[in-house]
């Protein structure tokens, strides 16, 4: 029998908080003939089209949410808020992407929280380019439907 996982989205308007309605993925056939292996995927936010991010066993995602990874790994993001985004000197992003909305972390990471000690990536080009890459991926991390560590795209 499939299993699917619901997960369900967090969207933002005008400031408030709104449960979206949940989205069920069926199994998709993974790689050995006859298996399936579960597949998350967010709702959409805001009331876009597409999903935020897909995730097939907790460690393969879309290309757009690796690139967000990659830019997380790139930017050694792991040296204030931990390898697996719990927190260290800086804050559980597990926690905060929970409550924040996307363009309050996109103010944030771009314009950073210096009386916190979150530095300024708006001039990090590979921060800019990826930041909705980059909130998908936490927002993964954030949901439970990504796990810490290493991350491959969906084959």
């Amino acid at each position: 029998m499939k299993q699917a996982m619901r997960f369900f989205g967090a969207g933002a308007l005008i400031g408030m908080f709104f449960a979206s309605q949940p989205v069920y993925a069926d199994d998709q056939p993974a790689s050995s003939p006859g298996a399936t292996a579960p597949v998350a995927v967010a709702a959409p936010v805001g009331g876009a089209a597409a999903p935020l991010y897909r995730v097939v066993d907790g460690d393969q995602v879309d290309a757009e949410t690796l690139k967000g990874w990659k830019t997380w790994r790139s930017m050694a993001c792991e040296r204030c808020h931990g390898a697996a985004q719990e927190g260290m000197v800086g804050p559980s992003l597990v926690q905060s992407l929970k409550v924040l909305t996307k363009d309050e972390f996109k103010a944030a990471v771009l314009n950073g929280r210096v009386d916190k000690g979150m530095p300024n990536f708006g001039g990090a080009q590979p921060v800019v380019d990826n930041i909705d890459y980059l909130y998908a991926y936490l927002k993964g991390r954030s949901d439970g439907a990504i796990k810490p560590g290493h991350l491959k795209g969906i084959e």
